[in-house]
């Protein structure tokens, strides 16, 4: 038996698909998605909403407001993070390698960086990498005080040199330059201005101007983390 077709009216509707429920995690992907594109500062709930298609007010029966949107997109970056078993013989390789790797994840997420400065990230994934970091330390020898004050100046340490390298990244990008141009220019321009200063008055700026702007965002990072890690072998039990 042939299907009737339908009266030519309903067959011109269009039909419009269905639209997905909203979610936590729905909202979270659209708002990392913005970051990536645009930046933390174009991340609010007006424009996750638009990227979901819905409206802003649909938002709050999921995410209390655009501060728990951005902890939420925050932590979920933060599940990127490869973590280690503690191992005593290698507590400076791991503490290396857990901050090597939230640098690595961090800066693959323009300035969500910024999220977690003058703020103490609780979130599901925050304190798993928390507890690695003091498991670490303390594992290798690190007293817990001394653990736990130097989980946070090191987070702290990785969050700002993140963050400054998100706003390198924009600068460059506003500029239209190459990486390697823009780079060589800036640098160049400070080099420069070092070179000028009168040397009675600055005589080490002048004289160290060609030291002073070597190396790049990567081998200053690992020179400071080098310099914290360095720093707690002083508090470690003296051997017998």
């Amino acid at each position: 038996m042939s299907e009737i077709p339908a009266p030519p009216w309903r067959a011109q509707r269009r039909s419009t698909p269905a639209r997905k429920p909203l979610s936590r995690d729905a909202i979270v992907d659209a708002a990392l998605a913005l970051l990536d594109r645009e930046g933390l500062d174009a991340v609010s709930m007006r424009r996750v909403a638009e990227e979901l298609n819905t409206g802003a007010a649909s938002l709050y029966a999921h995410v209390a407001n655009k501060d728990e949107l951005l902890e939420l997109a925050y932590d979920r970056v933060l599940g990127e993070i490869e973590l280690p078993e503690p191992d005593p013989a290698r507590w400076r390789e791991q503490i290396l390698e857990i901050a090597r790797e939230s640098y690595r994840v961090l800066g693959a997420h323009s300035d969500i960086a910024r999220v977690s400065l003058a703020n103490v990230p609780t979130g599901p994934n925050s304190v798993k990498v928390a507890e690695a970091m003091l498991g670490v330390l303390i594992s290798g020898g690190v007293p817990p005080q001394q653990a736990a004050w130097a989980v946070d100046r090191i987070a702290l340490y990785i969050s700002a040199d993140a963050y400054e390298g998100s706003l390198y990244q924009s600068r460059q990008r506003a500029s239209g330059k190459p990486v390697d141009e823009f780079v060589a220019d800036f640098f160049g321009q400070v080099h420069d201005y070092y070179r000028t200063l009168p040397p009675d008055r600055f005589p080490y700026l002048n004289r160290y101007a060609d030291v002073l702007v070597q190396g790049d965002g990567e081998v200053r990072f690992e020179f400071g983390l080098e310099l914290l890690i360095r720093g707690l072998d002083r508090y470690l039990p003296a051997a017998d």
